[in-house]
């Protein structure tokens, strides 16, 4: 990456590989919350002089370091100061809604040197979309600045009459304090001799006026503890396959730095850096991916979704009564009106996963309380489906964009060019996609099993027999013959979108296919014309639109592979499944930090390389709660609390021989298992089972152990 980013709760900050904010630099450098930039200048000299970087590590998602040194600097023949003497490292984390960065100086010239250090800074209070681009409108502007010796602060006022400030301020007063942002340190070392200080930056918004920042030891230790209780409340990994160990580690790391909470539990955002939000799909299904892992994540995901659901028809926001958002924003922009994403309700699919979320989020932990307690939306997410989702009555659940400034395309695959027919045309509106069908009846029939365990039998009957309907319907106006594959969609004239995509393959987890359809959705998903060697392609080669460096378009996507993989692990289509995940764990070893993309181009393994995508977000919520996915698919895990039974059918990847997974949270108890593979067969030991629910095994050569 060409940046380096750390975030906590709603504060973040994107920087330079060396540790600078810039304004040269094509991803909007700063330090951002609630969509507005609080610090758009950060910069370090020596001697007025930048230092020549020597490392920059972002792996640790807690803290950032740098390491820089001096370049070689004399004056009309005069040294000033010898090349590479002074050691500089930057090491910076966020806490208390404070970024602490601390630079500690090290002297290894032989003899004893003086030199400063300058740090210089700003704030623009730029809204995140004029940032990136995207929007220009009426702003706010400073209303001024204060500092003295121990701080400094910048004020401006926007157009949504928010008063927002940043203030900087350091544990040691400099020896100079500039009015346009400059504070100077002098520093006289001897040989080996080291110092440090630190600065502090604090957005501030409305009333809110901190005195003074916490110590940086005290903030660091309750960032420490936090990432530990993070850590003791989640399922854990070991395996002797080295390179899936390191992709659950840093997937639990990056969904961890993701986590926000703005009133009603944890939830991931969608990613960094432009997507630090909440966002109604990428969420849900991000916290779905977790089940396995850490399912109260679920629960905070469910509940800031149902705080935000639509109330009324709003065009401008393509907002009905229902629905479930797709994004929400914080600027000035939002709160002016400028944008529609207070919050912004154009995506289709947003709705059903959050009836899906909940019915799976139940099926793990058996919590009848939440559904009871979210039951008035879910009714009004079904009545959202049924009344504003089917636009026509045709029983299929459409697409069409209202707002003016709102989005074409409203699936996952929501950019403008991505719903093409096979002879290159772009399918108008209203679309509906195929995998959102799938959607609605997993959350049809998923609701219908918690209103029978309510003691709702009938409204559960009508659920059951309207996800027949759908079925039924599905089959007869989705499926092509010729290709022996689902079309994407059905366009405004109820034609076939007849290309080749990965869209039918989240509807292997529905339960809507009859197997020997689902067998061929699985076959061409892993044929050589969809799946690349690293991944399934989003568009399979040869079509009109396939274009291996496009968004959506033949590229690859470790979220859509995992939607995929979990349906085919339900079907135990396991020699499909196993296809696909070894794929991007080979394909995980060309992207740094053992991490996989937000996407990657879609070109075949052939090549040698995973090829990257210029502009993906890194890290990225669904990203990294894929990992998480293959460890479930692995273990073919999974519980039904409701009925107080596991089902289990383990098949290890041909890479790896011993799988331990310790404390997956079922129902009321614990659940930890480890799988060996022993010659041609695989041996499954239950280790620890405190739910009370019975496990039942399949494809698995040995009977399971109980320890």
């Amino acid at each position: 990456m060409d940046y380096l980013v750390i975030k906590e709760n709603d504060l973040f900050l994107l920087s330079e590989p060396n540790g600078d904010i810039t304004g040269n630099h094509s991803y909007g450098l700063g330090l951002y919350s609630k969509d507005t930039r609080f610090l758009s200048k950060l910069e370090l000299t020596i001697n007025g002089e930048k230092p020549i970087l020597l490392s920059s590590d972002g792996s640790d998602n807690r803290i950032s370091k740098v390491l820089l040194t001096n370049p070689h600097m004399e004056k009309n023949g005069e040294l000033i100061l010898w090349r590479e003497s002074i050691q500089l490292e930057r090491e910076r984390f966020i806490s208390e809604d404070t970024l602490y960065e601390t630079i500690r100086l090290k002297n290894y010239f032989p003899k004893p040197v003086s030199f400063s250090i300058e740090v210089s800074f700003d704030a623009d209070f730029s809204d995140m979309f004029i940032v990136r681009g995207f929007q220009t409108g009426k702003v706010g502007e400073r209303t001024g600045q204060e500092f003295n010796e121990n701080a400094f602060k910048i004020m401006y006022e926007g157009s949504d009459k928010i008063k927002r400030a940043t203030r900087v301020s350091w544990d040691r007063q400099p020896g100079g304090i500039q009015e346009h942002g400059l504070i100077t340190y002098v520093f006289d070392l001897e040989h080996g001799q080291e110092d440090s200080f630190t600065i502090m930056v604090e957005p501030l918004a409305g009333d809110e006026d901190k005195t003074n920042a916490v110590q940086p030891q005290k903030a660091l230790q309750k960032l420490t503890s936090s990432y530990e209780e993070w850590k003791n409340a989640s399922a854990s990994i070991s395996t002797d396959l080295l390179p899936l160990q390191k992709l659950v580690d840093r997937g639990m790391a990056d969904l961890r730095v993701l986590m926000t909470d703005i009133g009603h539990g944890m939830f991931p955002v969608a990613g960094l850096p432009w997507f630090g939000v909440p966002f109604g799909r990428d969420s849900l299904i991000a916290a779905l991916q977790m089940l396995a892992f850490n399912p109260e994540v679920a629960k905070g995901t469910l509940k800031t979704m149902a705080s935000t659901q639509g109330t009324k028809v709003d065009p401008w926001r393509d907002e009905q009564p229902g629905k479930i958002m797709h994004e929400m924003r914080f600027g000035e922009l939002a709160n002016t009106d400028q944008i529609p994403f207070t919050p912004y309700y154009g995506t289709i699919d947003a709705t059903p996963l959050y009836l899906i979320l909940l019915t799976e989020y139940v099926k793990w932990t058996g919590d009848l309380k939440v559904a009871e307690e979210l039951m008035d939306s879910v009714e009004k997410a079904l009545k959202w489906i049924d009344e504003y989702g089917d636009r026509d009555g045709d029983l299929f659940v459409e697409y069409h964009q209202e707002s003016s400034k709102g989005i074409a395309n409203q699936g996952w695959k929501d950019s403008g060019d991505s719903i093409v027919h096979r002879n290159g045309d772009y399918a108008e509106t209203p679309i509906a996609l195929a995998e959102v069908q799938g959607y609605v009846y997993q959350a049809k029939t998923g609701i219908a099993e918690i209103l029978e365990a309510l003691g709702q039998p009938e409204k559960a009957s009508d659920l059951r027999h309207q996800a027949q309907e759908l079925k039924q319907k599905f089959e007869e106006e989705f499926w092509m013959e010729d290709k022996q594959f689902y079309a994407i969609a059905l366009d405004q004239n109820k034609e076939q979108v007849g290309t080749v995509t990965s869209n039918p393959g989240h509807v292997l987890f529905s339960g809507m296919l009859e197997q020997n359809r689902a067998d061929a959705v699985a076959e061409m998903l892993t044929s050589e014309k969809m799946f690349s060697g690293f991944g399934i392609r989003t568009m399979g080669e040869g079509e009109a639109g396939y274009n291996p460096m496009s968004y959506h378009d033949g590229s690859v996507w470790p979220h859509d592979n995992s939607m995929t993989l979990i349906g085919m692990s339900k079907l135990k289509q396991q020699s499909h499944a196993k296809t696909v995940m070894s794929g991007l764990i080979k394909a995980a070893d060309h992207f740094e930090y053992e991490r996989l993309p937000e996407l990657f181009c879609g070109y075949p393994a052939s090549i040698g390389k995973a090829v990257k995508y210029p502009v993906a977000c890194s890290p990225q919520a669904w990203a990294a709660g894929t990992p998480l996915v293959f460890i479930q698919s692995i273990l073919g895990l999974f519980p039904d609390s409701l009925n107080k039974k596991i089902d289990l059918s383990p098949n290890l990847l041909d890479e790896m021989n011993e799988l331990l997974v310790s404390n997956i949270s079922i129902g009321n108890g614990i659940l930890s298992l480890s799988l060996r593979r022993s010659g041609e067969t695989t041996e499954c030991e239950i280790i620890e089972n405190t739910t009370g629910f019975e496990v039942i095994t399949a494809g698995i050569a040995s009977p399971v152990k109980n320890k």
